[in-house]
C-alpha cells in the first residue's frame, strides 16, 4: 500500500470511529480515559525504552537543545501525562449541553447544544506528551482523532498511542478513535491536509514553516499556532524583587517552549541600577542579551550582551537568547508589542493599576498577564487540564484550546405547531 492509499484509509477509518463515539456516554469516555492514565503509569518503562530510541538518534542527528527537551520522556513527565488525562476526564462534560436558552414571542422554544466537531487531525512535531494530550481531549469530547507526529519522535509516539488504543478497546469503543500515522514518509502531511471528506479540523504544532505549509495547501479549516514572541514589559512601578524571578521563570526554565519570554521591554525611567539588576540576573543564568545601542552603552562592558538588529524584535529564539530594549514608558511598549507581537503572550510587571488596565485592554494577544511569568499562557495552568494547541488566530478559538474549544453548537428548536407567517 502506498503513503496516499494508507493515509486515506486511516483517515475514513477515523471517520467511521468518530460516528460511533458520538454515541457514546460520558462515562464510557471517562472510564477510558482513567484506563489510559492507568496504562501510562504500568507500561512507563516501556515508553521510555521507545523514547531513548528517538532520543540517540536525536542526538546523533544533532536536532537543537530546545528540540531534545520537547522529545525527551522520563518518569515524572509521563506522569504528568497521566495526571492531567485524569484532570480532562474529571472536568464537566461539554458535549450536550444545552445554552443560550430563551423563548421566542411565537412559544418556540431555541436552545443551542454543544455538539464534536467530528474528526481531528492534529500535525506536530517532536513532543511525545502531545500524543497523549490530544488524544485525551478529543476523547473527552467524543471526537476521533489523527495523529501525524514528527520522524523524530516515532517511536514515542507509536509506542503511547498503541497504550490509548488498547485501553479504548478494553473499554468497548473503537480503537481507530485514535489513528496515528505511522508513516514517516513527508508526503503523508500533503496527503493528510487534503482530506476533507473525512477531517473537520487541522491543527499543526510545530515550527513556523510546517504551520505555513499547512495552511497555505490544506483544504480543510486550520487553527494556526504561528509561534511564540512573548514580551515582558516591565514598567517604571515595577517591584524588582518580584521581578527578577518572573524574569528568570519566564526565559530560563524552559527556553525552547512557545510560552517562554522572547523580548524584554524596560521602562527608561527605572533606575540605572534596577535596569543592570534586572540584566546581570539573567546574565547569570546563561542569558544572552540581544540589546539595543542604548543598553549596550550602558552595560555592554560589564554583561553578555551583542548589539541588536531589526531582525531580533520579531524573533523567536526558543533558546536562551533574549531581545531586550528601552521603551519611554507605556505607551512605547504598547506600539512595540503590536508592531511585533505573534498575539501569543504578553506580560506586564507593575505597581501601577492603571497601567496595568491599559496593558491589558489595548492588547489583544491570546493570553495576556499583571505580574505573571509568561509561562502560564499553557491549558494546564489556566486550568483546562491539557491543551489540544495554541491558537494565535481568532476563529473559532484564540490561545490555549480545551475541551469546549473541540466542540461547534448547533441550534435546537422545539416547537408545538407553530408555522412562519
Amino acid at each position: 500500500m502506498n503513503t496516499d492509499e494508507y493515509v486515506i484509509q486511516c483517515a475514513a477509518k477515523a471517520r467511521e470511529a468518530a460516528q460511533i463515539l458520538a454515541k457514546s456516554t460520558a462515562d464510557q469516555r471517562i472510564r477510558a480515559l482513567s484506563r489510559i492514565a492507568s496504562e501510562l503509569r504500568k507500561q512507563r518503562d516501556a515508553i521510555i525504552a521507545q523514547n531513548a530510541m528517538d532520543m540517540q538518534h536525536a542526538m546523533e542527528t544533532g536536532l537543537s537543545e530546545a528540540m531534545q527537551d520537547r522529545l525527551r520522556l522520563d518518569e515524572k513527565r509521563i506522569e504528568l501525562m497521566a495526571s492531567s488525562i485524569e484532570q480532562i476526564a474529571a472536568q464537566d462534560e461539554v458535549v450536550g449541553r444545552m445554552e443560550d436558552e430563551r423563548i421566542r414571542p411565537n412559544g418556540l422554544k431555541v436552545s443551542r447544544m454543544r455538539i464534536p466537531l467530528g474528526v481531528i487531525a492534529i500535525i506536530y512535531e517532536a513532543r511525545p506528551n502531545v500524543t497523549s494530550d490530544a488524544a485525551a481531549l478529543c476523547l473527552k469530547t467524543a471526537n476521533a482523532v489523527i495523529l501525524k507526529g514528527g520522524k523524530e519522535a516515532i517511536h514515542s509516539n507509536i509506542a503511547i498511542a498503541e497504550i490509548i488504543r488498547d485501553a479504548l478497546e478494553a473499554e468497548n469503543l473503537p480503537r481507530n478513535a485514535v489513528t496515528m500515522i505511522e508513516t514517516t514518509d513527508r508526503e503523508a502531511v500533503s496527503v493528510l491536509i487534503r482530506q476533507n471528506e473525512f477531517i473537520d479540523l487541522l491543527i499543526p504544532r510545530g515550527g513556523e514553516s510546517l504551520i505555513r505549509f499547512v495552511s497555505q495547501n490544506a483544504t480543510i479549516p486550520v487553527i494556526q499556532h504561528y509561534k511564540g514572541v512573548c514580551h515582558i514589559f516591565v514598567e517604571k512601578t515595577a517591584n524588582i524583587d518580584k521581578a527578577i524571578p518572573i524574569l528568570l521563570n519566564a526565559k530560563c526554565q524552559r527556553p525552547g517552549v512557545c510560552n517562554a519570554m522572547e523580548t524584554l521591554l524596560l521602562d527608561k525611567n527605572l533606575s540605572s541600577e534596577d535596569q543592570f539588576r534586572l540584566c546581570k540576573a539573567l546574565c547569570d543564568h546563561g542569558v544572552v542579551l540581544h540589546a539595543d545601542d542604548s543598553m549596550c552603552n550602558d552595560f555592554g562592558n560589564r554583561l553578555n550582551m551583542v548589539p541588536a538588529t531589526e531582525e531580533d524584535w520579531p524573533k523567536e529564539y526558543l533558546s536562551l537568547d533574549l531581545a531586550v530594549r528601552r521603551v519611554s514608558g507605556i505607551d512605547e511598549a504598547i506600539s512595540h508589542i503590536t508592531r511585533y507581537c505573534s498575539l501569543h503572550t504578553e506580560s506586564i510587571l507593575t505597581e501601577d493599576p492603571e497601567c496595568a488596565r491599559r496593558f491589558v485592554r489595548e492588547l489583544n494577544s491570546s493570553t495576556v498577564l499583571v505580574n505573571a511569568s509568561t509561562r502560564f499562557a499553557d491549558g494546564g495552568e489556566l486550568g483546562l487540564g491539557a491543551e489540544i494547541g495554541i491558537s494565535t488566530s481568532k476563529l473559532h478559538a484564540f490561545g490555549p484550546m480545551g475541551c469546549e474549544d473541540l466542540t461547534t453548537r448547533k441550534f435546537v428548536v422545539w416547537g408545538d405547531g407553530q408555522i412562519r407567517t
